[in-house]
């Protein structure tokens, strides 16, 4: 990334110039496939021809549902996932501004970058995946094509340490800038040729082939009846060839002639009962596959465990893990090979301090159970900030002419009336232990006051009792479990009652200002 690139050599691909790749014609491996050839094909590619390997896993992809749906699977996870351009510790103004610039570009090109994420997952099972890029200027910027390469392009080094592009006259290392070249992970003991997935699971592909094949046999005469044609023994050659004939023709037309003195038999297959094995190998080769692939089975097989979702949803877990490792790497990748040399042309950025894609991959947390726990909290004297919980929550702030949904909570109608003209009598100072009227005129001070006292006791009781399991609980789950479980004990009857007394009384004193003000009694 660090040398200096002519324009002449951005603007046209490496591969313009292999005659080969003109016309580039796919030939497919699994013609005449046999156990003997796959090993041939894994020892040609260990000693750096990757050509026959690469075409037998294009092949195995296009040919086997299993593996097309888990990789599409797997892929897809990643390119679904929000992006996001960071700028690099403690930049400048300009780094700044740069980065604001590419996060724009990168979003005019969100179809084109989500093409290229899936290309590049290919990766997982081929060991790499390539795309070559093309710069062109235009309105003042280097701007990139994006072209996905088949995987049969390329050979391994004579170091078998990298990937470089098979030509004619035998292989070149990928021009810098021009290439975005994805390995996900360290190839096992240096060969490059053994970092893909596919490695693990050609051998069940095959078997699965196999027992396909001898299935699709066995349906073809399954259940089609035996004709036997019988001659006597006086039958002479010539009889028995025209016997032979009429079986063949009764098998393929329903229809023959024979002698009257030859006789036919026809006899149908009993089906055995049982599963076939054919299946049973079948099966076992795809759990195999979706094991290699997404660490699990469930989420590609609908069966049934008999231990509930939590099965389901620890396997949901595993496959989570592997995205995040892919979406790490992807992202490494394209920040590398991608937006270091796009901030670097444009921009004059070195690759050190180029701003770095990022994917986000983290779940929004459950509301239901921060609905329940954050009121508690809060009326237990702890400070919440709402930024956090809009982030646990993936709630985004609204914007000031936004339309939002929610408000302030509206208190419960009054359901009683009872013992509520002790409330508003307070203006006449006949409740005991309150305030005279001639002391305040107005009730609704009166009112307030007597609410608080009578309610206090109930909310000692009520906070305590929070503060208490808000200290023992080891996470916000289980206070909510706590919370929900003490809440019973807790003295909700009598501080319901207080309320309600309370809105009852607002109520009345509500029609009293009213009758007062229209010049009704006092």
């Amino acid at each position: 990334m660090t040398e200096t690139i002519r324009p002449v050599a951005l603007r046209e691909p490496q591969t313009a110039r292999v005659a080969r790749y003109a016309r580039p014609w796919h030939e497919s491996a699994l013609s005449g496939l046999k156990p003997a050839t796959v090993a041939a094909m894994l020892r040609d590619a260990d000693a750096g021809d990757l050509c026959a390997q690469a075409r037998l896993f294009a092949d195995m992809q296009d040919r086997d549902a299993m593996i097309a749906a888990a990789m599409q699977q797997r892929a897809l996870a990643i390119a679904r996932l929000p992006r996001k351009i960071e700028p690099p510790k403690d930049a400048s103004t300009a780094e700044k501004r740069a980065a604001e610039a590419i996060a724009g570009w990168l979003e005019s090109m969100d179809d084109a970058i989500e093409d290229a994420i899936v290309a590049l997952m290919d990766a997982v099972g081929q060991g790499f995946s390539a795309i070559e890029i093309v710069w062109d200027r235009g309105d003042g910027l280097w701007l990139p094509q994006l072209h996905a390469r088949p995987h049969d392009w390329f050979a391994i080094s004579e170091d078998r340490r990298s990937i470089e592009l098979a030509t004619d006259a035998g292989s070149e290392p990928l021009r810098p800038y021009t290439w975005i070249l994805h390995q996900p992970r360290m190839p096992r003991a240096g060969y490059v040729a053994r970092g893909g997935i596919y490695r693990a699971i050609v051998w069940p592909f095959v078997y699965k082939a196999y027992a396909i094949g001898d299935f699709a046999e066995f349906l073809e005469t399954f259940g089609l009846p035996f004709v036997i044609g019988k001659y006597g023994r006086e039958a002479t050659e010539e009889d028995k060839s025209r016997l032979l004939q009429a079986v063949a023709s009764l098998a393929h037309d329903a229809r023959a002639i024979m002698p009257l003195e030859m006789q036919l038999e026809i006899q149908r297959v009993n089906a055995s009962g049982g599963d076939s094995p054919h299946l049973a190998m079948v099966r076992w080769a795809d759990e195999a596959i979706a094991r290699a692939i997404l660490g699990q089975t469930l989420s590609t097989q609908a069966k049934s465990t008999g231990l509930g979702s939590g099965v389901a949803d620890m396997h949901e877990r595993v496959r989570e893990d592997i995205r995040d490792a892919d979406a790490r790497q992807v992202a490494a990748t394209l920040t590398r090979d991608l937006i270091a040399p796009f901030a670097a042309l444009n921009f004059g950025i070195p690759p050190d301090r180029c701003p770095r894609l990022v994917f986000d991959t983290s779940e929004p947390d459950d509301i239901a159970t921060y609905a329940q726990a954050i009121p508690a909290l809060a009326a237990a004297g702890v400070r919440i900030p709402e930024r956090w919980v809009r982030q646990r929550l993936g709630i985004p702030d609204p914007a000031d002419d936004e339309p939002v949904l929610g408000g302030a909570a509206q208190p419960p109608a009054p359901d009683t009336e009872a013992n509520a003209a002790q409330l508003v009598a307070c203006n006449a100072g006949k409740a005991d232990g309150w305030r005279d009227a001639a002391d305040d005129p107005t009730p609704v001070t009166a009112m307030v006051e007597r609410m608080d006292i009578e309610a206090a006791p109930a909310w000692g009781v009520i906070l305590d009792a929070v503060r208490r399991l808000v200290d023992e609980a080891e996470s916000l789950e289980a206070l909510r479990d706590a919370l929900l479980a003490a809440y019973g004990d807790l003295p909700s009857d009598q501080l319901a009652e207080v309320m309600a007394l309370g809105f009852a009384a607002a109520h009345l004193a509500g029609r009293y200002d009213v009758e007062t003000e229209s010049g009704g009694r006092r």
